[in-house]
This record gives C-alpha cells, structure tokens and sequence, in this order.
C-alpha cells in the first residue's frame, strides 16, 4: 500500500505548485480576446444569407510584451474561404488590421 501512494505522490514532487500556463501567454491570451470582442461585433452587425456557416480560427503569435499578431480564419468545413491578420498592441488595447 505504501509503494502505491508513493508511485501516486511521485509525480507531484517535480511539478511547480504555484506554475500558471497564462503567465507564460498573458500577451497572446489578451490579444485574442480583443479580436475575438472586435470581431464578434463586426460580423454580427453585418447581414449574410449564406446556407453553410461560416467559421473562423484564431492564431496569435508573440512579438514581445505589448505585440501580436492574430490571425483570423474563416472556414466552411474544410475550406478556407477569407484570412485576416491584426497587429495588436495589448498595453495600448488597440488592434490594426493589416491590408495585403
């Protein structure tokens, strides 16, 4: 009974109690909830009548402690039907949409 707790507590010895995954992501995290929020607001606002749905994915990458970049997109199933990029800056909350 002994060895059974120990092979159970084992792992727990290693792991950092006080480790936060969104400390490590807090600049991504922020910047996809504000293209989230700015985006959500966008499509509703606009009228489509399309039959399949259209879904979009977002991506972000880090550039450093205020910067990302969020990629925006939008699919119908397995096709790939519009691809958006924003450049947020999280300290200053604003979000730029970057024209190709």
């Amino acid at each position: 009974m002994k060895k059974l707790i120990s092979l159970i507590l084992f792992p727990f010895l290693f792991m950092p109690f006080g480790a936060k995954a969104n400390d490590n992501f807090s600049v991504e995290i922020e910047a996809l909830t504000l293209v989230m929020e700015q985006y959500k607001e966008e499509t509703e606002s606009s009228v489509e009548l399309d039959i399949e749905e259209i879904k979009p994915s977002y991506m972000a990458l880090k550039q450093d402690e205020c910067n990302a970049t969020v990629e925006v997109t939008e699919k119908t199933g397995l096709e790939v039907v519009n691809t958006e990029y924003f450049d947020v800056n999280v300290c200053l909350k604003e979000i730029y949409k970057i024209i190709n």
